[in-house]
């Protein structure tokens, strides 16, 4: 069965890219299997011309990377891909496309050139492990290179990828003043624990979308544990696979909690850790949530990183990891009871991600009363104009508020926001968005 392409909010992005007389080479960042190829596919419709260069595949046939290890000229890099892939290459007719780059370090820094001599060629890179070779060329192109930030599928995109689009232009029409109907809320709910139960890899959700049954599913994210298990080997040689492994599975594991170190490996240090954690963030496999004492903007002004939470990047993963019963969550009727309510907590921090603008980098942020004694914690605090506004995620239709109104207390903000399984609402000084709404809050 042959996928069909998944339209995604980055294509409006990458159109505007196209589009733009200012144009800079594209790098498009984040984890493997998220849909970054797809995506570049998709826009080089709209060219006359297209070349892709996969610098692991093609390398065994082709042997592109000896063209970069002659000499970084745009012109005659060009010239030469041109005749081994039998495609002209022709400024503003052609697009290219250098994938898995990361397997080209001299292909990394080629891309400020073709910006210098070749400013009217669309040029578009990508890698699932790109960030560790940027690691190693800090200024490779500062000025010259823009980046786009790629995740997996956010629930507004499953549902259009579904065919419920009228469903998702419901819900971005909804606010607390103005709610769905309690059918239409339901249906949502019923969709969005499926969305939770699969998660939002591409391939998972196309198979999905085309038929696919549930364990169909489990089987793709089965299959796709498997490859990032494989990648890790891939990481750093200093960096032992079977730590990373333990690492990730403890920060499944801690999801909704502070991350400590001595729950993730009793006889590895607390530095060997911390390197594992740092690898799996440049892989974009776990998003760190910071502690901020969030007494002004912007947020990152007054953080502490000692403190913090991981996120895993989907799901539908975290589930697969941690073999939940999956039948506990297509019908219970709250998400309290798996994970511990974790879930949902790790559901709204993806969505707060996806939603932001592509173009730059998204920071999680929650607080914690450093108070010695007290328990008062809100899960993540976001900014909205000029206001700081605390979030509070709850797995039900209901619970206390406590560390909200502390904080709301001890800030002096004008307004806190509840995101659980019930309708959009209003209560004093609290916004109510139901959790299949989250990205409405950025």
């Amino acid at each position: 069965m042959s996928k069909k392409y998944i339209k995604r909010h980055i294509d409006s992005y990458l159109y505007e890219w196209k589009q733009s007389v200012s144009r800079k080479p594209l790098l498009l960042r984040g984890a493997r299997q998220i849909g970054k190829s797809s995506s570049v596919r998709e826009l080089a419709k709209q060219f006359d011309y297209f070349i892709e260069v996969n610098f692991e595949k093609d390398d065994e046939e082709f042997h592109v990377k000896e063209v970069f290890k002659k000499g970084l000229s745009p012109k005659r890099i060009g010239e030469e891909l041109s005749v081994i892939y039998h495609t002209p290459i022709v400024e503003g007719r052609t697009l290219l496309f250098f994938d898995e780059i990361q397997a080209c370090i001299p292909a990394i820094s080629s891309l400020r050139f073709f910006y210098e001599d070749m400013p009217e060629l669309h040029l578009i890179a990508a890698g699932s492990l790109l960030e560790f070779a940027l690691e190693e060329l800090p200024s490779f192109g500062v000025g010259r290179i823009r980046s786009l930030f790629m995740y997996p599928l956010s629930f507004d995109e499953y549902l259009r990828a579904m065919g419920f689009e009228a469903m998702a232009d419901a819900i971005k029409k909804s606010s607390p003043e103005q709610p769905l109907s309690e059918v239409l809320h339901h249906r949502c709910l019923h969709h969005l624990v499926r969305f939770i139960t699969i998660g939002g890899m591409p391939e998972v959700v196309a198979t999905y979308s085309q038929g696919g049954s549930l364990l169909d599913c489990q089987a793709i994210l089965d299959d796709l544990m498997l490859a990032f298990y494989d990648d890790f080997a891939k990481y750093k040689a200093r960096v032992s696979t079977s730590r990373l492994r333990e690492v990730f599975l403890s920060v499944t594991e801690q999801t909704g909690n502070k991350f400590i170190y001595s729950r993730a490996s009793q006889t590895t240090k607390h530095e060997q850790i911390k390197e594992a954690i740092e690898l799996l963030s440049l892989a974009g496999l776990v998003h760190p949530v910071i502690h901020t004492a969030a007494n002004g903007i912007p947020l990152g002004a007054e953080v502490n990183p000692k403190i913090r939470k991981y996120l895993i990047f989907d799901t539908g993963i975290l589930q697969r990891f941690l073999r939940l019963d999956i039948s506990q969550i297509l019908l219970g009727e709250t998400l309290e009871q798996i994970n511990k309510g974790a879930i949902a907590e790790l559901f709204a921090g993806l969505e707060i991600l996806k939603a932001a603008p592509c173009n730059y980098p998204s920071q999680l942020y929650y607080w914690q009363r450093e108070q010695r004694g007290s328990q008062a914690e809100v899960d993540y605090v976001i900014q909205q104009g000029a206001h700081i506004v605390p979030v509070e995620v709850k797995a039900g239709t209901r619970g206390a508020m406590q560390s909200l109104s502390i904080f709301m207390s001890e800030k002096k903000t004008p307004f806190g926001i509840r995101c659980s399984l019930e309708n959009f609402g209003l209560l004093p000084n609290i916004r109510i968005y139901p959790l299949y709404a989250v990205s409405q809050l950025v």
